[in-house]
């Protein structure tokens, strides 16, 4: 039987009179690494999923896994510590994804030079054991040298240090497989429509309906987790509807380049922007990311879309770095996410003054919710979250074993120049499957290396069930070029309409619901 068949999983959900250890809300990296946490210490874990697995925040990264330098610079010691420890363990348990990436700190006064150093030094001793390697200054030739394209006028040196870099929704994936494999039931696309109490108005289960059949369950469980990110305050409001929002959604934006504007290996740090926060200009498959913003938003959604304003600044803050200006006709795709950082409790607005330690809340009726954090520290924040619920469901309390978990895929010294290397240990069965069929060998289009085997893949291991899930999260083209992924859409439409069994009215269907979800991230 193959543990990540859609119709496997929703069989572990017909038992009505189950009762779940525990019940996850979320499908981003929060409730993923739960499930993880929770199912590796043998308690019966589901999770449910409203859309695809890190179809929110969780796929909308900058793509690094780090310490985050800049809470250094705000003096939050504890939290950089943590997260560094954690950046070691992801690149020992997923070396297929996660990578070593050198970052450059452009110098453009000699003060700048000192003061970076010696910051990134303290950077590097948080790390102890887990570093991943020593932070130094270099020359202006030095500078000129790894990042070809650098703007010189003006320039000193710089600064080289070490952060971890990796592909979001690709260890989305490989968690949801971990879980499933750890013996979780884990399903996208079921949305949870509210929570179902006991005379003592404690939570003891979630009603929840399949988006695909329309089927609705009612499901039973001693812990119910709300891991939902921007929309914890949707099911925080099932709970208590007169509830004080916990959180206020900030905007990140980030725009794809192509890799002229920068050649080298080398990513760019720029510690300093007009609004305060610090600017990446890193390499990713080929292309150059460019990011973020910080923009509080009032409303959350799960297709956020980028505000002029915002491309204007990262457009207006690269061109101060790099000898070739990039213009909007540049830009091969841009993509925003939201942030769930806590609402301010007072007057102030300012969202990047907040921590992005995560907090753990637990409500009058036992409902466990889980806010902020980060993608490099959702393994402890998973850890937290089940030892709180093993405490608050009197669960069988076993001993955490994630730190040294292998992720789904596991394999060292990935061949980074074959882009199959992000299957990892998956690679001889997803080669076995593309030479199944003499069509599947081909590619999707003559433009890019995603061959049509990959899509069966996506469909058969890694739970996609529409074209976005396999353009956007399973591949990356609508993240790395907008225009590329509609031009594959019609051939992956046909490809997943045969492997489903579904008819040519949802062939097309998909592809106009992917059409409109693309144009968000295509400049006009």
């Amino acid at each position: 039987m193959n543990v990540f068949s859609r119709r496997a999983i929703l069989q572990s959900i017909q038992d009505t009179g189950k009762v779940w250890d525990m019940i996850i809300i979320g499908g981003g990296a929060t409730g993923l690494g739960t499930a993880v946490d929770a199912a590796s210490r043998g308690l019966s874990v589901l999770l449910l999923e409203q859309a695809d697995f890190a179809k929110g925040t969780s796929s909308r990264a900058t793509k690094l896994v780090h310490g985050g330098v800049r809470y250094l610079a705000q003096g939050d010691i504890g939290l950089v510590r943590e997260a560094l420890h954690e950046r070691g363990l992801l690149l020992k348990n997923a070396p297929h994804l996660v990578k070593n990436e050198s970052f450059i700190i452009p110098n453009y006064s000699w003060f700048d030079g000192i003061f970076y150093t010696i910051g990134l030094t303290i950077y590097d001793l948080l790390a102890g054991k887990l570093g991943f390697g020593r932070a130094r200054h270099i020359s202006k030739k030095e500078t000129i040298q790894r990042l070809p394209g650098i703007e010189d006028k003006g320039l000193h040196g710089g600064v080289v240090y070490h952060d971890g870099q990796f592909d979001d929704s690709r260890l989305a994936v490989n968690l949801a497989q971990t879980a499933l494999e750890q013996g979780a039931s884990v399903l996208n696309y079921v949305k949870v429509t509210g929570l179902i109490k006991d005379s003592g108005n404690k939570v003891v289960g979630v009603k929840a309906i399949d988006a695909e059949t329309g089927l609705t369950y009612q499901l039973k469980t001693k812990t119910v987790i709300n891991a939902t990110g921007v929309f914890v305050d949707d099911v925080l409001k099932m709970d208590m509807p007169d509830k004080k929002p916990l959180v206020r959604p900030s905007q990140g934006v980030h725009l794809v380049l192509n890799k002229e504007f920068m050649p080298g290996e080398d990513a760019i740090m720029i510690p300093k922007t007009e609004d305060g926060r610090v600017l990446f200009v890193v390499p990713w498959y080929n292309k150059l990311l460019v990011g973020t913003t910080d923009t509080p938003i009032d409303l959350h959604s799960l297709e956020p879309v980028a505000l002029d304003t915002e491309i204007e600044f990262i457009l207006r803050t690269a061109a101060k770095y790099l000898k070739k200006i990039p213009t909007h006709e540049d830009v091969l795709s841009v993509f925003a996410g939201l942030r769930p950082l806590a609402a301010p409790q007072d007057e102030s607005s300012k969202t990047k003054e907040i921590s992005r330690s995560h907090k753990l809340i637990v409500s009058k009726s036992g409902l466990i919710t889980i806010t902020g954090g980060k993608w490099t520290t959702y393994r402890k924040m998973g850890q937290d979250t089940v030892d709180k619920a093993i405490e608050v469901g009197k669960l069988p309390n076993k001993a955490c074993i994630t730190a040294s978990l292998p992720i789904h895929g596991s394999k060292p010294n990935p061949d980074r120049s074959n882009h199959l290397y992000v299957y990892g240990a998956n690679i001889p069965g997803v080669l076995a499957l593309i030479n199944e069929n003499n069509d599947w060998q081909n590619r999707v289009h003559p433009d890019d290396e995603y061959t049509k085997g990959e899509v069966i893949w996506a469909v058969r291991n890694e739970m996609a069930r529409t074209v976005e899930d396999v353009l956007a999260r399973r591949t990356r083209v609508l993240f790395l070029n907008a225009r590329l992924a509609v031009a594959m859409a019609p051939e992956v439409a046909r490809l997943m309409a045969a492997e489903l069994n579904k008819d040519a009215a949802w062939q097309t269907e998909q592809i106009a619901a992917f059409n409109k979800v693309a144009g968000n991230y295509i400049l006009a």
